[in-house]
């Protein structure tokens, strides 16, 4: 059952005694806690993203009265925008040590990293919350999987830090029995749903150490990227149904006649044929004169179009995402254009150190396992967020040249979009300033490419021959 409620429920932490075991009964209401936070919070969300908003479920016009149920699906549109300019542009993950990029990258690509990334972070900014669970499967090759909040939880203990100690993900097969797993710091546990509740089936040791289940956060109070603006979504919504009403009403106009009495067969023809010729004639009796004419509805044209200018304008204000089809978006400067991507930007920065968090302790996990060395390992591991902005390359080279002698070579060019990795190009550009030191060094200051050529014997070859040679 679709929630027509307005206002989404309060996101809730799961909080059980630091020192007290999960025994089975007090986990059985647990999930139940969870199924009433998917009803009131998740689902309303989730339905609002997906375009299912509460207007298409509103109370029916009476009847013979238009009644257009129209979706703007502003949410659907700040999230992909805000995820869009997050993680459009994959993350860039370096280690110092060769063995451990290896690793990394094979773990990456079993994965399909950048993809599992992205819907984790979409995750995040439906529910405000996102989940990625660890694990390893028959073959111990190591898994990465993102799990939807709608199915998935963790349970804190009381702690000043909160620290996870169980991660629960549960769901129903294809008969409605409730099964699912959910791990501690040393095993992961199997159940299924029985007729005197919930029983263990089977446990095995996961070897990571700790709790393989991470928590991402949008932020701090786990606030969905549009649940600022719920409310102004529904009234747009709303605004613009009444709206495309309106324009019904009009285009069934009711025709004025005054002073003629018409019969039904009259009625009938003018319907058909849309045409009535009348005389100019006085009725003697109260003097009124033939009159027809179409009837004029008040027009609320403008106070709609103000209206929905406003409610549109304070949507993409609060929810700090830009309007990219505003017409003056595209003519922009450098300057200009980051003033209007600032909201966004610091709504990734936000996001950015929150996804951070997460990546450290999804690597911290992975270097607990015994067949990757050293448990330490992670603290060596740096993350590279691009922004997927657009660029003005002519620009960020004038800036870059203005700013020669002021600034060192390696602080110019991480101002270049153009380049990704500095330290890359700088040993590239140290490569070609020897190899035209080589050059001159071999041929002089008064040297040339020519020189280089006959070098290698081309020019030689490519010579012409003389008429004397030809005739010898």
């Amino acid at each position: 059952m679709i929630s027509t409620k307005t206002i989404v429920g309060d996101f809730k932490e799961f909080i059980i005694d630091k020192d007290d075991p999960l025994n089975l009964e007090s986990f059985e209401g647990f999930i139940n806690a969870h199924k009433n936070l998917v009803i009131e919070r998740y689902e309303p969300l989730l339905n609002m993203y997906q375009g299912k908003h509460s207007i298409l479920f509103g109370e029916p016009k009476p009847l013979n009265k238009p009644d257009n149920k129209v979706v703007m699906n502003f949410a659907k549109y700040i999230v992909d925008t805000l995820n869009g300019y997050f993680l459009g542009i994959p993350i860039k993950i370096n280690h110092e040590n060769e063995d451990y990029i290896n690793k990394l990258t094979d773990v990456a690509d079993y994965n399909n990293i950048d993809d599992e990334q992205y819907e984790l972070a979409k995750d995040m900014s439906i529910f405000g919350v996102g989940y990625e669970m660890l694990y390893l499967d028959e073959e111990a090759v190591e898994n990465i999987l993102h799990v939807s909040p709608l199915e998935t939880f963790v349970i804190r203990d009381n702690s000043i830090r909160k620290k996870i100690r169980y991660g629960v993900h549960y769901y129903k097969d294809q008969d409605g029995n409730l099964k699912g797993t959910f791990s501690d710091d040393e095993k992961i546990y199997y159940f299924e749903e029985g007729k005197d509740g919930l029983y263990v089936i089977d446990e095995y040791p996961h070897y990571f150490g700790f709790c393989p289940m991470i928590e991402y956060r949008e932020n701090e109070e786990c606030q969905s990227a549009f649940e600022s603006v719920y409310t102004l979504i529904n009234q747009i919504d709303k605004v613009i149904s009444e709206k495309a009403n309106d324009v019904d009403y009009f285009a069934d106009a009711y025709l004025k006649v005054i002073g003629v009495e018409l019969n039904e067969e009259q009625v009938r023809f003018l319907k058909d044929n849309r045409i009535w010729n009348l005389y100019k004639t006085t009725n003697e009796a109260d003097g009124t004169v033939p009159d027809v004419n179409f009837l004029q509805k008040p027009d609320a044209d403008q106070t709609q179009e103000n209206l929905l200018d406003r409610l549109e304008e304070k949507i993409y204000q609060l929810s700090m995402v830009p309007n990219l089809s505003d017409e003056n978006f595209g003519t922009s400067s450098g300057i200009a254009l980051s003033y209007k991507l600032q909201g966004l930007d610091n709504l990734c920065k936000s996001k950015e150190r929150k996804f951070t968090a997460g990546l450290n302790t999804r690597y911290k996990l992975l270097c607990n396992l015994p067949n990757w060395g050293d448990k330490e390992a992670y603290k060596g591991i740096t993350y590279q967020f691009t922004r997927n902005a657009p660029k003005n390359v002519l620009e960020e080279a004038q800036v870059v040249n203005s700013l020669n002698g002021l600034v060192s070579k390696e602080t110019g060019l991480a101002y270049l979009s153009i380049v990704d990795n500095v330290k890359e190009e700088i040993e590239k550009m140290k490569e070609e300033d020897e190899f035209d030191t080589d050059i001159e060094h071999d041929h002089g200051d008064d040297w040339s490419m020519e020189d280089v050529n006959d070098e290698q014997g081309i020019l030689e070859k490519a010579r012409v021959p003389k008429s004397s040679e030809i005739q010898e």
